[in-house]
């Protein structure tokens, strides 16, 4: 189940909400310029399914995706427990950063906690299967995927190098509620 947690930037211990009705989350979303909806495969996608194979299952999202916003590149990151690198990947995105383009990511399975941080408030999502969020262009975000990650994610991109990080330096993130296993 989706599920928004709504904080004072300065009050990480208390949320001011909790949104687990998918069109409130996405309302309460759209109010500060991020945009969540849901997509639902063309076709069945079988475990271990190709990078190809899932992005034709949602072909006709993605290009109307692509046709409305002008994005050029599109690829699938997968991420499962056994990464070698999950410590130093989790850490990288645990950082508050922005990005030039907008960070579209759709959950194809499994889940992660994307948090943004909009003037003085706060914005724990959490996103799973079917989900679709559009982070607009320099808002300042972090990325939780868990200490045992299991996620599968469509990404669209603005530009042909993909992603693409500035780092505002800020520990904000660090006091903030993370994904937990």
């Amino acid at each position: 189940m989706s599920i928004l947690s709504v904080y004072q930037d300065t009050a990480p211990e208390q949320p001011l909400k909790v949104l687990t009705h998918v069109d409130d989350i996405a309302a309460t979303l759209a109010d500060v310029g991020v945009h969540l909806e849901r997509w639902q495969a063309s076709a069945p996608i079988a475990a271990g399914a190709s990078s190809e194979e899932v992005i034709a299952a949602y072909r006709p999202q993605i290009d109307r995706l692509m046709n409305e916003r002008g994005y050029v590149t599109v690829d699938v990151i997968s991420l499962a427990s056994d990464h070698p690198q999950k410590a130093e990947l989790r850490a990288k995105f645990l950082e508050e950063h922005r990005h030039a383009e907008d960070e579209v990511r759709f959950f194809v399975a499994g889940r992660g906690l994307f948090t943004l941080h909009i003037e003085d408030k706060v914005y724990a999502v959490l996103c799973e299967k079917n989900d679709l969020i559009s982070v607009p262009a320099g808002t300042k975000h972090w990325f939780d995927m868990g200490e045992n990650p299991h996620f599968v994610a469509i990404r669209l991109f603005n530009n042909s190098e993909g992603w693409v990080a500035q780092f505002t330096g800020e520990d904000i993130a660090g006091r903030f509620p993370r994904l937990e296993d």
